[in-house]
């Protein structure tokens, strides 16, 4: 029974090997690297400085409180063994107290800084898919993929995308 299966098997997958080759012939693959078009695309790159100009201020304030916050400490140890007790302890709230909203305002930065840059991705990967189905159309690709583990560069359509998608769009009304 299990040779009878096993045999079955082995001639079913021998088909399939067969086949494939002409299969693989009449199929028309591509491959996009999405990570490239996000980091090379010009309008990726427009939307990180956007990005850049938009957060950089609120940045810098932040490193700034940083700054300052480990100046009050550093200023504390060295004072520390002169002061009283109740001095040492207040200055010692004040710097946790400083320190909470510090770390408060990193994370909303953080948080506002995130769903920014996924608007921002979010339209270039639109334009991007856009481009991609349109290649796709053009071409006659039965099948375009954009995550695999490994693509030979006869199937890699990337730079291509980049290229459209480096190209400034055509004034409305032409």
């Amino acid at each position: 029974m299990k040779t009878t299966a096993l045999q079955w098997l082995s001639a079913a997958a021998l088909l399939v090997a067969a086949a494939s080759p002409a299969l693989a012939q009449d199929l028309k693959i591509g491959y996009v690297n999405s990570d490239k078009v996000l980091r090379e695309a010009t309008p990726a790159k427009a939307a990180q400085a956007k990005l850049e100009a938009e957060f950089s201020k609120r940045d810098k304030d932040l490193n700034d409180a940083a700054a300052k916050l480990k100046a009050a400490a550093d200023k504390l140890e060295k004072d520390g063994p002169t002061l009283s007790e109740s001095e040492r302890n207040r200055r010692q709230r004040e710097l946790v107290e400083s320190d909470r909203d510090l770390q408060r305002k990193r994370r909303e930065f953080q948080e506002d800084l995130n769903q920014r840059r996924n608007e921002e991705l979010a339209s270039v990967v639109e334009r991007a898919n856009r481009v991609i189905k349109q290649i796709f159309d053009a071409e006659k690709y039965d099948l375009i993929l954009q995550e695999v583990v490994f693509a030979s560069g006869r199937v890699d359509i990337t730079d291509k995308v980049i290229r459209i998608l480096n190209t400034p769009p055509a004034p409305a009304g032409k």
